[in-house]
């Protein structure tokens, strides 16, 4: 495939990345098999991890450097690269690299692997180019659409529009821009057809201020309602505690009939505490009221005591939270695993969260929203039962094992045939395969769908979204008509590629907007310029030179 153009302002001839993961490895392939660019790939051991895999990709030169030293990037020619992406440490190890490339080329193209991303914003600031991505913010929406069987919540802002995937029965007919036809085959991505195309299951359409969440389910009332008694009933104190202040409540009505406010209160307080002022000339209700509150007071006062005491051992009067049924299992709590759960809640889903370690990451975060955390190992039985998997929606494991989350998905079945199940898995071939083999089990590969956006990343400013839709990627691109081979004097349904692509948007040269419904027989001159969604494989054409 020839090489992408260059922007005249740019005058690199190759591209450097930085990482032995299987990210990196993904990033370079793309670069390298997809675009036909050269790639420079800095890593600790050419032999280790990915190295290998790396090394044998074409147009790829390795070299090995303990640490992204000054060296490092001056031997790997820094000061002529178009583009730098760093996916190799930690985020503040991925910052200060992109500091020293920097300091060698001051016009580089930085893209940085940052996972927090209120540090990024910042850190985005401090360059004059540089873009600033997460893979678990791009992979989490997947997942999170994969658990609940819906199109991805997420969204994309192009040229004053906001974009997104919904279903057709959602969408007014005159916002759709697209419709996607998934292939029977999942290892190839959907077709791209024109709006209104019979079996389109999604479509992308335009967001006109009118609220909406696709995902947000209408909680049932008397579900609602179950779930608040017996949260109640699995509370500590909560029905003992809320008996025993009914019948103070009754007792206080009763003194009620025959005294004031204020002596009612006195009274029933002298009750309470055992100092009960008996009188055999007393009426019924008062005596009624008297046995009612001295009894009552024997057992009321020690559990004020015992919540107290508990509020101060622990922080909070309520007991562990317990799954409450028709919820989500979320099997780690690491980058991905926070980023999902919090999608989910956000979306008004009930939440059971798992990790073998009371440390992890997000920790935190599920005890402040108040969800039930179940510290263990996902892929035992008992852990299982006790986050409630007979009763929940879907279970989706993301740890950052291989093993872990597999062995977790085959329980998980072996116990529930008919359980959703979603896990994460690094090698993506494996992923397609388990999917296959398995009914009712969905896999996804956090490289694979977040390679693609660091890759467009380093191409500059030519792709300007990407869009995840099950486990492929589609790319928004903003093509400039010129020298591109075929393109200028075609016609806009010549450029669709059997459903590979689609022109969203055509400015005229020399005219002043957009124009967002395109005839499909304009006549493509040079100067013209198209906003296109595509595939990885049909946006090629659009980008490549005689």
């Amino acid at each position: 495939m020839p090489a992408l153009p260059r922007r005249a302002d740019r005058h690199g001839d190759h591209f450097i990345v930085c990482g032995d993961g299987p990210l990196a490895y993904r990033i370079t392939e793309e670069l390298s098999t997809r675009y036909g660019e050269q790639v420079t790939v800095l890593l600790p051991n050419a032999a280790r991890n990915y190295g290998p895999q790396i090394a044998a990709l074409p147009r790829v030169r390795v070299l090995e450097h303990p640490e992204l030293s000054i060296q490092a990037f001056t031997d790997a020619g820094v000061q002529s690269a178009r583009a730098l992406a760093v996916v190799w440490q930690d985020d503040v190890g991925n910052f200060h690299a992109g500091l020293r490339a920097q300091e060698l080329n001051p016009a580089l193209r930085l893209v940085l692997a940052i996972y927090n991303r209120r540090l990024g914003d910042h850190i985005r600031m401090l360059f004059p180019d540089c873009t600033v991505l997460s893979g678990t913010a791009m992979s989490a929406p997947s997942f999170v659409a994969a658990a609940l069987g819906e199109p991805a919540p997420g969204h994309v802002r192009v040229q004053r529009r906001t974009l997104y995937v919904a279903r057709p029965g959602d969408v007014t007919g005159s916002h759709v821009l697209c419709g996607l036809i998934p292939s029977a085959d999942d290892s190839e991505s959907p077709r791209l057809v024109p709006p209104g195309t019979a079996g389109a299951d999604l479509v992308l359409a335009v967001a006109d201020g009118t609220p909406r969440n696709p995902l947000t389910r209408r909680r049932d009332p008397v579900r609602a309602t179950a779930g608040l008694i017996r949260r109640l009933v699995w509370n500590k104190f909560g029905i003992l505690f809320t008996v025993l202040l009914a019948v103070i409540v009754a007792g206080f009505a009763l003194l009620m009939v025959r005294y004031s406010f204020t002596n009612a209160v006195y009274l029933s307080l002298m009750d309470l505490t055992g100092s009960a002022l008996t009188d055999y000339h007393d009426g019924g209700p008062e005596k009624i009221s008297q046995v009612l509150l001295t009894f009552d007071g024997l057992a009321f006062i020690p559990v004020v005591t015992a919540i107290i005491v508990g509020a101060r051992l622990t922080g909070t009067i309520r007991g562990a939270p317990r799954p409450p049924g028709g919820h989500v299992i979320v099997v780690g709590l690491g980058n991905v695993g926070t980023s999902v759960t919090g999608q989910l809640h956000d979306l008004g889903f009930d939440v059971v969260c798992i990790d073998n370690k009371p440390s992890a990451p997000g920790i935190p975060m599920a005890r402040q929203l108040g969800l039930p955390v179940v510290i263990g190992d996902a892929f035992r039985e008992e852990t299982l039962r006790q986050a409630g998997l007979d009763t929940c929606l879907a279970l989706v494991s993301v740890t950052s094992s291989d093993i872990v989350n597999l062995e977790t998905a085959l329980n998980a079945r072996a116990l529930r045939e008919d359980l959703r199940i979603v896990l994460r898995l690094t090698d993506d071939d494996l992923a397609e395969r388990l999917q296959k083999t398995i009914d009712n089990t969905i896999s996804r590969s956090v490289p694979y769908l977040a390679a693609p956006a660091f890759a467009a990343a380093m191409l500059e400013h030519q792709v300007l979204r990407t869009i995840a839709v099950g486990r492929h990627v589609l790319l928004i691109a903003d093509v400039r008509v010129a020298d591109q081979a075929g393109l200028a004097g075609s016609f806009i349904r010549d450029t669709e590629h059997g459903g590979q692509a689609r022109v969203l948007a055509l400015q005229v040269s020399g005219s002043g907007g957009l124009d967002w419904s395109p005839h499909d027989g304009y006549l493509l001159a040079p100067g013209d310029r198209l906003i296109v969604l595509a595939t990885r494989k049909g946006l090629s054409p659009f980008l490549s030179v005689h």
